[in-house]
């Protein structure tokens, strides 16, 4: 059976039914559906083509040519969807729900499979639902704190302890820093990440509290969807104040095993910041391990900064945690325990 389902009705199956993303690798690496396979009808070259044909001589001839490039394809279009399928049922998708979907769908039924479904307007629709879901209101809960606080580690402690979250940093692939690539590997695309995160957004209570990081609207190379970021800048800020050396050797534990030119590198990204005097030490203990006062050096330069970001907000948002050691675990109880008794 074929039919049109809405991207609402597909999103109620995604756990039972496949989803193909029939665009071309290039569209689908820009950004794509989360979980989806790609089996591209056109390749990014043979999309171009089909393009110009069609602007610059007709779309019968778009077609035509269109016909050419898939025809040889059919039968690797149903091996690799059989792979993909769950008791012959499959999902498609295209930009738009437009011919490349309907006519990849209409192939799919016509030789085996017992339920294919088209997700009507495709990708763009999916789009504008992920962005519109943005604008919901809920109980989101920041967690602050200066630069080595450990707040990434004690988020996944809180979702241990039961709590819902979401790793901002860690969707983004960046710790949020000149030192923010360091460990990580390529970060997704600005529209990737915004696909991402609607992916974990729609699948939590949104009347219960949700804890995230606080960040900048921009995590390395990718932004924060405008309507999730500003609901973040209207939420109270529980505020980690850890001292400043607990910080630095949680930093010394996590980067002092890191290739020191990635290091220097970085440090070398915020001395305008530090000064050149500052830079230098930095520079000179790094050259002999000094990680420990690597570490407290820019320390400096980070809690300023983030000091400025923090006065930006209200003051009475602001709900600091006196908090003496790194203990990911037992800090993070503590948050759950101040959270509660101040109704935040």
């Amino acid at each position: 059976m074929l039919r049109e389902i809405s991207i609402n009705e597909y999103l109620n199956k995604a756990a039972e039914v496949p989803l193909v993303d029939v665009r071309s690798p290039g569209e689908y690496q820009k950004g794509h559906i989360p979980g989806a396979s790609n089996i591209p009808l056109f390749s990014n070259e043979e999309r171009a083509a089909v393009g110009t044909v069609y602007v610059q001589q007709s779309k019968e001839k778009a077609i035509e040519l269109g016909y050419k490039y898939v025809t040889p394809k059919l039968d690797w279009f149903i091996s690799e969807s059989k792979k993909r399928s769950r008791q012959n049922s499959i999902a498609v998708h295209c930009w738009r729900g437009g011919m490349r979907s309907k006519s990849f769908a209409q192939h799919l039924s016509e030789n085996g499979f017992a339920d294919v479904f088209v997700i009507r307007g495709g990708y763009k629709a999916f789009r504008k639902h992920a962005l519109e879901a943005f604008k919901t209101k809920a109980e989101i809960c920041i967690l602050g704190g200066y630069t080595g606080s450990g707040k990434t580690y004690i988020l996944k402690e809180l979702k241990n302890k039961g709590a819902q979250i979401i790793d901002l940093e860690g969707l983004a692939n960046h710790k949020g820093s000149a030192f923010g690539r360091v460990g990580s590997g390529e970060q997704p695309t600005i529209e990737q990440f915004e696909n991402n995160l609607f992916w974990q957004w729609k699948d939590l209570d949104l009347q219960k509290p949700i804890w995230v990081e606080d960040e900048s609207h921009r995590i390395g190379l990718v932004n924060i969807p405008m309507n999730f970021y500003n609901n973040m800048r209207q939420q109270p800020v529980i505020f980690l104040d850890i001292p400043r050396q607990e910080r630095a050797q949680h930093l010394v534990n996590e980067y002092a095993s890191v290739n020191k030119a990635i290091l220097e590198d970085s440090i070398r990204r915020i001395s305008k910041r530090l000064g050149g005097l500052n830079t230098q030490k930095a520079l000179d203990h790094l050259e002999k391990n000094e990680f420990f006062e690597v570490a407290m050096i820019t320390l400096v330069y980070y809690d300023k900064y983030y000091w400025r970001g923090l006065k930006n907000r209200e003051h009475n948002h602001i709900y600091p945690v006196e908090i003496k050691h790194i203990d990911h675990s037992t800090n993070a109880q503590q948050i759950l325990n101040y959270h509660e008794s101040v109704r935040v």
